[in-house]
């Protein structure tokens, strides 16, 4: 029997039984997308059905499938109050059924920036209980936090109470991600598939976007790339590059391709050399048996990877985003569509400032200038929702007609641009509404 052994028994259990340590008014947090725990939560929610619980509140980001089939079912809201730090479908369509039975409100957003999250749970967000799916524990008495560090880990820490819930397919991930069995107060094993991040088709637009992003990207560079068609766009256009390395929040497949074709070789960072460091991790099972026992790779807390103090450290650190649209001088609305929250404000920022504070460093705000085939314009006169990037922040934009650098450009000359990287479409009208505004 391994040392750790007789403790690991001592607390293990069956998930409902783990659950009845959660009582009414209890605040529970949860970790993000893939290390939500399926069984935990399943057990969490029947206790709810049963009447068992009544107005638990329940902090996380990202939900993905197994929480949204089980914590967040409308007939459970009230006994279950979300308290959502990143917006996604499955919050959407509760606010609308809500807003469908009396305007009742069911979910509740809690405005934040990726990086301070870890200071939240710190400081104040007081947590009962916190649920979390880790790698199995090893000889020594150590189970990591796997894809998910973010606030998972100093969450995890600062609950009164940590509940793990064990899963084989869980990579064990470097970094500071262990998590010793000493701190851990109930264990239950549950080994199924971890969620996971559907790929889709890079579209002809979006790999435009990449290879205009790629061909300013200089040698040595240290990458952050986001989700998506425009990221795995600039990540095909790297595939002939050599010693890059990666600072960044999100690992994902587009960028774990460039580890394995040894375009990434962290050779000339400043800052945990020879190794490709990131937040949380999400992709497909080829990608999580990647990340597993992966010396070249470490995971560490978000107030460290978003930290533009720390992102700056590295040299010719290059940040790729998207945004959901930007007004005439450049600010952008990353979070709001249709006067509603509909996502949330991530690391953006964070990695923009950092990037621009980086010895060379340059981000990109990179989108495709309309949506709904051609009838909404991405560049707009107002944004309509608040400001997730200050036009003051704002460095390289990007869409299929072209990049501009807005840094030092008057306010008439960013509208000027702006509307030349616009649908053409679109032109005259963001031209007679920058007049209207004198910005032209």
């Amino acid at each position: 029997m391994m040392p750790y052994e007789n403790q690991y028994q001592a607390k293990l259990t069956d998930s409902h039984t783990a659950m009845e340590q959660i009582s009414s008014g209890s605040i529970v947090g949860i970790g993000q997308a893939a290390c939500q725990p399926p069984a935990l939560m399943e057990a969490l929610a029947a206790r709810a059905e049963a009447g068992l619980i009544d107005d638990v509140k329940v902090y996380y980001m990202h939900a993905e499938e197994p929480m949204q089939r089980s914590l967040l079912r409308y007939e459970l809201m009230g006994r279950i109050k979300p308290y959502s730090m990143f917006m996604q479908k499955a919050e959407r369509d509760l606010i609308k059924k809500g807003q469908e039975d009396g305007d009742r409100k069911v979910v509740f957003y809690v405005p934040n920036s990726f990086s301070q999250s870890v200071r939240f749970f710190s400081d104040h967000i007081h947590l009962d209980t916190f649920l979390v799916t880790v790698s199995p524990m090893d000889s020594n008495g150590y189970f990591t936090f796997g894809t998910n560090n973010d606030y998972t880990s100093s969450a995890a820490r600062a609950a009164k109470r940590l509940i793990v819930e064990v899963n084989q397919n869980m990579p064990r991930v470097f970094g500071r991600s262990l998590l010793h069995i000493s701190e851990v107060d109930t264990i239950v094993e549950h080994h199924v598939p971890l969620p996971m991040l559907k790929p889709r088709p890079v579209t002809e637009q979006e790999r435009k976007i990449g290879q205009l992003i790629a061909e300013r990207i200089p040698e040595h560079a240290c990458l952050q790339i986001g989700v998506g068609g425009v990221p795995s766009g600039v990540c095909e256009a790297l595939m002939g590059r050599q010693d890059l390395g990666i600072h960044t929040e999100v690992l994902v497949p587009a960028l774990a391709s460039l580890i394995q074709n040894g375009v990434v070789t962290n050779k000339w960072k400043k800052i945990n050399p020879g190794k490709s460091v990131f937040t949380f991790a999400m992709g497909d099972e080829a990608f999580y048996n990647f990340i597993n026992d992966n010396i070249s790779l470490e995971s560490h807390p978000v107030n460290y990877v978003n930290d533009p103090a720390v992102i700056a450290q590295n040299d010719n650190v290059v940040s790729v985003n998207s945004t959901i649209e930007m007004d005439l001088t450049g600010a952008c609305n990353s979070e709001y569509v249709g006067g509603h929250q509909f996502t949330s404000t991530g690391g953006q920022l964070d990695f923009v400032r950092g990037a621009y504070a980086s010895k060379g460093g340059m981000s990109f705000i990179a989108f495709q200038s309309s949506i709904k085939d051609g009838k909404i314009s991405k560049i707009v006169p107002r944004l309509s929702g608040p400001v997730t990037t200050p036009r003051t922040d704002v460095h390289y934009v990007v869409t299929e007609n072209g990049v501009v650098d807005l840094k030092g450009l008057s306010s008439t000359e960013r509208a000027e641009s702006l509307i030349g990287l616009a649908d053409p479409a679109f032109r005259d009208e963001l031209t007679a509404a920058a007049k209207s505004m004198h910005l032209i």
